[in-house]
């Protein structure tokens, strides 16, 4: 994945599995294209027919001219199918928005389209599609490793009973959402507009220092693309606008997503745009600098190949470890190493005002011979202990770094890295790389009685934890520079809102930090970006104030203690999540409410941060059923109860605080609807349908209430790396849906789900 996840001995390897799908048989005409297991699609059954589905799902992002050219009709056909569903005039995506929204079309025609008609849909070639499906954040391993076998659609009249089911779909949402608005009151990506204007000016600013021996603070773009972030010039990933927030809220730095090489030369890779991408970095370093911000890359290198690229024909001995269908570049080889080594150089040479490097050795991508632990099946890395072979790979970009004579910094990122050769590894590291650490790993916890440790991001726990701590002690000894990583913004216990307010976690653990002696700090991974109090809260911390003190700068002496006490109370909820790293990837957690129910089970296996299907043995992980609901059921009742003080105490909340409540109040409804669903699969296996009728009318509830509140910010429902996982459409969906659901007598589950060509991603990577 293009976000690390720790590999836990059950789970190492999830590129293992896409790189399998990748070589899996695919659909006849598209053989560029991954298909893995190709099992049947699970099919919309509360839709009069898959057209009408597909109309639905596309109606406010697709142009009905180009649905129509998908499947074979007239405009005329798809506007008309729309209307017959209830559906008001369709208002569009800008080519700015639809550039920004391929992954959310991808995911909602997943089921719906062959692979040679999602060509169609987004006027691709294949091969743009297979690079998006193994480059864009491993999207593909987020759609399950697999992509569901379906006929092409093709245009046909609807037939009287289609139409006559249309028609009650039709009267359903007229009566349900009788002020109309379906498609939502702000438009999707209404926020990019907003982050790209100048910010107004504010008394609350912590701008960070950006002298160089200030501490870092290193934070990302809310809404930056991750597959190739500087090739268009239209999709700047760091606008002047959202450089100002970030500055104003504390950070002094910010990274990007890059192939190294996009924009340096590498003999076994050719890439004609390297000098635009270069020019397009340049022109970032020098706006950002403006705002007292430098700009990092982020490597995972080198990237393997197909095994059957002619490199390795050529150069037999740049081979290393395979993995079904591609192979590492050994960087036991020394070729590979100055190769790589130059390629740092001439990129620092080229633009030496570039605030540095961070590295992940040991997870991710196929890069070196030990990033997925089986460096035994290279015969140079099979001699080698992982350490050395991790250890010289970082030096390997130090030296580039010290070649190419430049100022830049590298924070050496130990994630991956295993117990047993870790603390190795940083002993042979070279003493002018930063060691940085994921500040809360190994911290153990126990929710609902379930005990176990943090293995993956968690704002639900505080940290520094026993790891990072051992790790930044040993790399002191050696006198390192020590950075920790951290979420202040979010994680994937919810990214589906921009940050959570639950600043007394946050502001704890800025204190832990501090107390432990750790200056530098990451902020945060692809998600939880936005410039938020979060972010602020951590500057506040280090200058010397609190969590009143933020308070009183974000909202004014007449509302901070009422902001203070709500933040503490969310925060208290918060820490009954039930946490695992299988359970943050896989339950429904950034679908709610529109995630569907589903009368039959769809015998699918959840994917990580993608479809959660009914996959309830999945998303409960290592947790009894009643008991994870139950630890979500804490988690809304302390939101709920935190939001009715503050109400109260705050009758007209200024819009900062109107913003943290919305916020909030989604993530309540997030969270009850995962309960809703787990609680939804153990009365549908059980056969009891009065139980069934009655989650699904509790579920009808969250998703009205959800909609109204996406509808009036476009931010809800939106993650960088994964776009928009809902639209308010399919919240409006999830009430035709509970309807449907609602006149299905549930059918009890026989055998698990297994459509699945790998396991989900719950800590290997």
């Amino acid at each position: 994945m293009r976000f690390p996840v720790p590999l836990l001995p059950s789970m190492i390897l999830v590129v293992s599995a896409v790189a399998s799908a990748l070589a899996a048989p695919a659909p006849a005409g598209a053989d560029l294209l991954p298909a893995g297991r190709a099992p049947p699609a699970p099919e919309a059954a509360w839709f009069p027919s898959r057209l009408h589905a597909f109309v639905w799902r596309n109606w406010s992002l697709v142009a009905p001219e180009r649905l129509a050219r998908t499947i074979g009709a007239r405009t005329e056909d798809i506007v008309r199918v729309g209307r017959s569903l209830g559906l008001e005039p369709a208002r569009g995506l800008s080519a700015d928005q639809w550039k920004r929204a391929h992954l959310t079309i991808l995911r909602r025609n997943w089921h719906l389209l062959p692979y040679e008609q999602l060509l169609t849909l987004l006027d691709w070639s294949a091969e743009r599609l297979a690079y998006t499906l193994r480059e864009d954040d491993f999207f593909f391993h987020k759609v399950g490793d697999l992509k569901p076998r379906c006929a092409p659609l093709r245009w046909a009249e609807p037939t009287t009973a289609e139409a006559s089911r249309a028609a009650e779909i039709a009267t359903l949402v007229r009566e349900t959402f009788p002020a109309g608005n379906l498609e939502g009151r702000e438009p999707l990506f209404a926020f990019v507009g907003h982050l790209q204007s100048p910010p107004p000016p504010s008394s609350a600013r912590t701008q960070a220092s950006s002298s160089p021996s200030a501490p870092l603070r290193l934070g990302y773009s809310y809404f930056a693309l991750c597959g190739d972030p500087l090739v268009d010039p239209s999709l700047d990933p760091y606008p002047d606008g959202l450089l100002a927030r970030l500055a104003a809220a504390g950070a002094n730095a910010v990274w990007l997503h890059v192939e190294l090489g996009h924009l340096a030369p590498l003999p076994w890779l050719r890439d004609d745009h390297i000098e635009t991408r270069r020019a397009a970095l340049r022109r970032l370093v020098a706006r950002a600098a403006a705002h007292g911000m430098k700009i990092f890359l982020y490597l995972n290198e080198p990237r393997a190949l197909p095994a059957r690229s002619p490199v390795f024909a050529d150069h037999p001995d740049w081979r290393g470890v395979e993995e079904k269908g591609f192979s590492a570049l050994c960087t036991s080889t020394p070729a590979v190493r100055t190769a790589l080594r130059d390629a740092i150089a001439g990129l620092c040479q080229a633009v030496p005002d570039l605030g540095g490097f961070f590295t992940i050795t040991a997870s991710e991508n196929l890069t070196n011979c030990w990033s997925h632990h089986r460096g035994t099946g290279c015969p140079r890395c099979k001699e080698r202990r992982p350490a050395e072979v991790i250890a010289e790979m970082c030096a390997t970009v130090a030296e580039g770094v010290r070649a190419g004579k430049g100022r830049q910094r590298y924070l050496c990122w130990d994630w991956g890295w295993r117990d047993d050769w870790a603390l190795d590894v940083i002993a042979r590291l070279p003493s002018d790389v930063a060691l940085m650490s994921v500040s809360e790993w190994s911290l153990p916890i126990e929710r609902g009685g379930v005990k176990s440790t943090i293995g993956e991001y968690s704002i639900s726990s505080i940290g520094p934890g026993p790891r990072a701590l051992r790790h930044w002690e040993a790399a002191r000894k050696r006198g390192l520079e020590v950075v920790a990583k951290i979420q202040c913004g979010n994680t994937w216990e919810l990214s589906a809102v921009p940050y959570l307010p639950v600043l007394e976690n946050i502001t704890r653990h800025a204190e832990g930090l501090r107390a432990a002696g750790v200056r530098d700090i990451m902020l945060g991974w692809t998600l939880g970006g936005y410039p938020s109090p979060n972010v602020a809260a951590i500057a506040e911390i280090f200058s010397g104030g609190s969590l009143e003190t933020l308070a009183q700068k974000r909202h004014g002496e007449s509302q901070a203690p009422a902001a203070a006490d709500f933040w503490r109370a969310c925060s208290a909820a918060f820490r009954e999540f039930p946490y695992h790293s299988s359970a943050v990837y896989r339950a429904p957690l950034q679908m709610g409410p529109a995630n569907p129910l589903w009368a039959k089970p769809t015998g699918y296996q959840s994917c990580m941060v993608g479809i959660p299907y009914d996959d309830l043995t999945g998303w409960r992980s290592v947790y009894p059923s009643e008991i994870f609901a139950t630890q979500l059921e804490k988690v809304v009742t302390g939101f709920e109860a935190a939001l009715a003080r503050l109400r109260s105490a705050v009758p007209q909340p200024s819009p900062a605080l109107a913003e943290e409540i919305r916020f909030a109040e989604a993530a309540a409804i997030h969270f009850a609807s995962v309960a809703h669903q787990c609680r939804a699969v153990l009365a549908r296996d059980a056969g009891d349908a009065a139980r069934w009728r009655a989650l699904g009318a509790a579920e009808e509830a969250l998703a009205v209430r959800l909609h109204a509140l996406q509808s009036r910010d476009s931010r809800i429902g939106f993650e960088a790396s994964n776009q928009y996982y809902y639209v308010p459409l399919d919240l409006v969906e999830k009430v035709i849906n509970c309807r449907w659901a609602a006149g299905q007598e549930p059918t009890r589950r026989s055998t698990p789900g297994t459509q699945r060509s790998g396991r989900s991603a719950s800590g290997g990577g």
